[in-house]
């Protein structure tokens, strides 16, 4: 939320990573796949070369850095050899390709709704895998609609009352603050920025229902606010739905399940700073002293 809301602004002095810059890796991915294809034909055709010269294949190995095997292999083709795909199994979306496009084509663009479809069919995959299908489709619509459209920095939100700009620290905090905890002042503050910035207010009901999802402990209302949340065109708020989605199982425990093993991890990472700052400036014995409770250090 802080990071979309500085957009509106430069008042924390952050660097910023624009939407534009999220479709502009995008299309560098692919760029740097397709340099990698013009670097295998380029290396083709330069042990091709060597061969045509009289070069042995353990020659040509020791002057281009490939094992003597794959050069051997590479000269038995006219051309380079295209990377095999695996065959497809019903773990993978692309095994639903056909019913996936046509459905993307009569207008089923939410993931949760394309997951249940080919699960009917048989799909035995996660829906992460299936939402990385789709969010390549979604770059590859923007692609084709024109080129992307340069971020502006939008006009700060004012306060209101005292008419200085409201930070995106604060913007943040009072951003996930349900109605019934805000004070008069901040009440001010969040109308403000619902009426000067149409994101805040996306945001503020996505945080909502998000907080509802926690504290009322269930998930299933979850893979909709996710596919929800990757509409909005918000890239922090897409980027955090995607990571969500990716390690679905885990969120989904956190959220159902009574138990953390966040007392685990704040004992590891105790551990790991005072190792770190120990080390090679004293023994087991001071370590042991700083780490157990003094009744056990005897």
């Amino acid at each position: 939320i802080e990071e979309q809301m500085n957009l509106h602004g430069r008042a924390t002095g952050r660097a910023l990573l624009f939407d534009a810059d999220n479709v502009t890796a995008a299309g560098s991915l692919l760029k740097s796949r397709l340099a990698h294809r013009t670097s295998r034909e380029e290396i083709f055709t330069t042990i091709h070369a060597l061969r045509n010269q009289g070069l042995t294949c353990s020659e040509i190995g020791r002057r281009t850095g490939f094992p003597r095997r794959s050069i051997a292999k590479w000269l038995q083709f006219e051309t380079p050899p295209d990377r095999r795909r695996a065959a497809l199994k019903p773990t993978s979306p692309w095994y639903f390709e056909e019913v996936l496009s046509k459905s993307w084509k009569d207008g089923i663009r939410t993931g949760s709704a394309l997951f249940r479809l080919i699960q009917e069919r048989g799909y035995e995959g996660s829906q992460s895998h299936l939402q990385r299908l789709l969010a390549g489709w979604r770059r590859a619509e923007k692609q084709t609609k024109g080129p992307a459209v340069e971020h502006q920095i939008l006009e700060p939100v004012r306060d209101p009352e005292t008419g200085h700009a409201i930070s995106p620290v604060i913007a943040a905090a009072l951003c996930i603050k349900p109605r019934g905890k805000l004070t008069s002042d901040q009440a001010r503050k969040v109308d403000a920025l619902k009426g000067g910035s149409p994101a805040f207010t996306k945001m503020r009901s996505l945080a909502m229902r998000f907080n509802g999802i926690l504290r009322g402990c269930v998930a299933d209302p979850l893979p909709a606010w996710i596919d929800d949340a990757i509409e909005t065109d918000l890239a922090p708020i897409v980027r955090f739905a995607r990571t969500l989605n990716r390690d679905f199982d885990a969120v989904k425990n956190a959220i159902e399940m009574p138990w953390s093993n966040g007392q685990a991890e704040g004992q590891i990472n105790r551990l790991k700073t005072l190792k770190r700052a120990m080390y090679g400036r004293a023994g087991p014995e001071l370590l042991r002293a700083r780490m157990l409770p003094f009744r056990h250090t005897d």
